[in-house]
């Protein structure tokens, strides 16, 4: 006979289940006294009660931009929240803006050290992710005072302009018979060339030869348009994802959604890219010696990089670093930004009808539109600056956190005053920053009662811009910690849809009513469409614009 078997495993596991029980019941204990005592020490904003262990990620959806604006209408414009074991604090007006942004910008102008800095920022060394310090402040200058100079910008002026009229010519082709187009097809490819050209020197990604930009390779990397543009949209969505690992430390080596483990192979794909992008343009440096002239970015970004004289040392994973924000950046940003617009035409056909007017008075038929033309349109650039307002790119501007404890007076009827009517909340140091561009954008207090409504006249002889200076429009942020890229976006965005509005008459495909054309986002570091837009692009000019060459 068999001996009885041995008593179950779980009893011997028993005591350390208790143990564990107990540990997790002291920490929450721990939590709530800390939470306590964080409250009494401050006065933190107003905002939802913490979990345990969460916080408050329980109350943020799919789309946060959307879940902070409805939390902020019962806690108010500053609003405090928890992140796992992250303190926050969300800001969702005009003057919240310009605490954090403007007034006390240097407190709050450094980055959390989450895992997409680390992985798709090369160690925290590209312009988004990389800390408040020397390093930062000089890439800051190099960028402006360099990379996207207006000098520079000027130099690559006929590479944009090639790149959109080959954009006209491909939707020209696909035309007759009019079927639906997928329009971010077409804005990706425009975008990505236009950029790989300045960044790149020639057209790396699906091949070609750049239009004179330094011819192809049969060396290049096999990199088709399609798997780039994956590429670029994994790097948005990862950028902007609420990863656990960083709000919850002790549970990174979980990586529940598998964010972390994405990263670490868009970072290998993007490496294989970037290094022979960097050994092509190190060859050519050897290669012509004395007589060696930067070319394109990366060829500048190869000659800061030897310069002894630099405060900070620029290293290699540096100059992928910031060829990396280079590339993503405008593609993803302005094709974004063009798809919304191009979707609020459409179901706006009077506005529609009002640009195509501007365009055909101002450029007439004859020719195409061209970067000097944008000044002329101020119907166009209403258009664009609207589209900014209702669907900003980045609708939470990217994370700041707080250097040292600040106190905001928030106007208020109840609680502490300062003595001028508002109640003084502090913010620790170490707080996550978020400012609600997009919350601001649809505030009726500022932008009246019809400010959920697509109307570029509230921009007829407004002097509100989009450069930071107006803090109720700030697509690209504002203060230090802006995007750099704000001269060459708008160019590229103004450019490609007064392009497309003056080439094409556009329209929903047969069964589409205007009115029932999906506007749902998708979530991300940047705000695309769910659902990709399509329509119907019949050719407005003569035929021979459309032409190679052209």
């Amino acid at each position: 006979m068999e001996p009885p078997p041995p008593p179950l495993l779980a009893s011997a596991y028993l005591p350390i289940a208790l143990a564990t029980a107990l540990i997790f019941l002291v920490s929450i204990l721990r939590h709530r006294r800390r939470q306590s005592a964080t409250v009494r020490k401050y006065n933190l904003p107003p905002g939802p009660r913490p979990w345990p262990v969460i916080g408050n990620l329980h109350l943020i959806g799919a789309l946060p931009h959307r879940s902070a604006h409805e939390l902020s209408k019962r806690y108010g414009p500053l609003m405090s929240l928890r992140f796992g074991s992250s303190p926050a604090v969300v800001g969702s007006s005009v003057d919240m803006a310009r605490f954090f942004l403007r007034t006390h910008d240097l407190s709050f102008i450094d980055r959390p050290r989450v895992a997409a800095g680390r992985y798709t920022g090369y160690g925290y060394s590209d312009m988004l992710w990389s800390p408040y310090g020397a390093y930062w402040r000089q890439a800051r200058r190099l960028w402006k005072a360099e990379l996207l100079s207006a000098a520079r910008l000027r130099q690559h002026e006929r590479a944009r302009s090639q790149e959109v009229r080959a954009m006209l010519r491909g939707l020209y082709d696909d035309a007759p018979p009019p079927p639906a187009v997928r329009i971010m097809d077409h804005l990706f490819t425009v975008n990505i060339n236009v950029i790989s050209r300045m960044v790149l020197g020639k057209k790396y990604v699906g091949g070609g030869d750049g239009g004179g930009g330094g011819g192809g390779s049969s060396s290049a990397p096999t990199t088709t348009p399609e798997e780039f543009k994956w590429m670029i949209e994994e790097f948005f969505f990862l950028s902007g994802a609420l990863n656990v690992g960083d709000m919850i430390p002790w549970l990174s080596w979980l990586d529940p959604h598998g964010y972390v483990r994405r990263m670490k192979r868009l970072r290998q794909m993007f490496d294989r890219f970037l290094d022979h992008v960097l050994d092509e343009h190190d060859g050519r440096r050897r290669r012509e010696g004395e007589g060696f002239v930067a070319m394109d970015m990366v060829d500048l970004l190869l000659e800061l990089a030897d310069d002894p004289d630099l405060e900070v040392p620029i290293q290699r994973h540096g100059v992928k670093a910031f060829t990396l924000n280079l590339l993503v950046g405008l593609p993803d940003t302005t094709s974004v930004t063009i798809e919304w617009a191009m979707s609020e035409l459409l179901r706006n056909p009077g506005v529609l009808a009002k640009a195509t007017e501007e365009l055909d008075r101002v450029v007439g038929r004859e020719r195409h539109v061209t970067e000097g033309d944008v000044a002329s349109l101020p119907y166009v650039e209403a258009v664009v600056k609207e589209t900014m307002r209702l669907h900003p790119v980045t609708p939470m501007l990217a994370p700041r956190l707080s250097r040292e404890d600040v106190v905001v007076a928030v106007p208020s009827s109840t609680g502490e005053h300062d003595g001028a009517g508002a109640v003084g909340y502090g913010i620790p140091a170490g707080t996550l920053v978020f400012v609600n561009v997009w919350a601001i954008g649809r505030d009726p207090g500022v932008w009246g009662p019809d400010a959920g409504e697509f109307l570029p006249e509230r921009f007829a002889g407004s002097s509100v811009d989009v450069l930071g200076h107006d803090l109720e429009l700030l697509p690209f942020g504002s203060g230090r910690r802006m995007c750099p890229g704000i001269a060459l976006g708008l160019k590229v965005v103004q450019l490609i849809l007064a392009s497309l509005l003056h080439g094409y008459a556009w329209r929903l495909p047969d069964g589409v009513a205007a009115e029932e054309l999906s506007m749902e986002e998708k979530h991300g570091l940047s705000m695309p469409r769910l659902v990709p837009l399509e329509a119907v692009a019949e050719p407005r000019l003569p035929a021979h614009l459309y032409a190679a060459g052209l």
